[in-house]
């Protein structure tokens, strides 16, 4: 398996194995989901702000991640703390689950972190991503203080000193 930074002919592939590996998640969820599973697939707009890595094996893309360092996905967004770097939209393709690809993508995210000069790495999911978050916490990330959105949803945040 390869790891590398995603390149501008592979960004639709990208953002469908993406999208596959969050699909299950939007399911009886409406308004907001949807809108997410777009900017998921939208590989394109954030590489140019932000690291997106791709995981492949044979030629084909199992799993994608994206490291915000110096720039947010969100340009309205506030910036990271000095110091964070926030990995967002792990996603692995559900046929591949499983192989250790999401496990690489985080250190990988953690190596170019530290290469960065980040100390810390914060990272966000839900309550209902338990496969995701046991990885977290085996990688060592911590939890932090919950965010609740204006509409009530909580998003579990998580933090690892580098």
């Amino acid at each position: 398996m390869e790891i590398r930074e995603v390149e501008p002919d592979e960004y639709n592939a990208a953002g469908a194995v993406t999208a596959l590996a969050y699909r299950d998640y939007a399911q009886d969820r409406t308004g907001w989901w949807d809108d997410y599973l777009d900017r998921i697939e939208d590989v394109a707009g954030r590489a140019a702000r932000t690291l997106v890595l791709v995981a492949r094996d044979g030629g084909a893309i199992l799993g994608t991640v994206t490291l915000e360092t110096d720039h947010r996905i969100e340009p309205d967004r506030d910036p990271l703390p000095p110091g964070d770097a926030e990995i967002r939209m792990l996603g692995v393709d559900p046929a591949a689950q499983g192989r250790g690809i999401g496990r690489a993508l985080m250190l990988a995210c953690e190596d170019a972190a530290r290469a960065r000069g980040r100390r810390r790495s914060v990272l966000h999911t839900n309550e209902d991503m338990a496969a995701a978050r046991h990885l977290y916490e085996d990688l060592g990330y911590a939890r932090e203080a919950d965010v609740v959105t204006p509409s009530g949803h909580v998003i579990l945040r998580y933090a690892k000193t580098l």
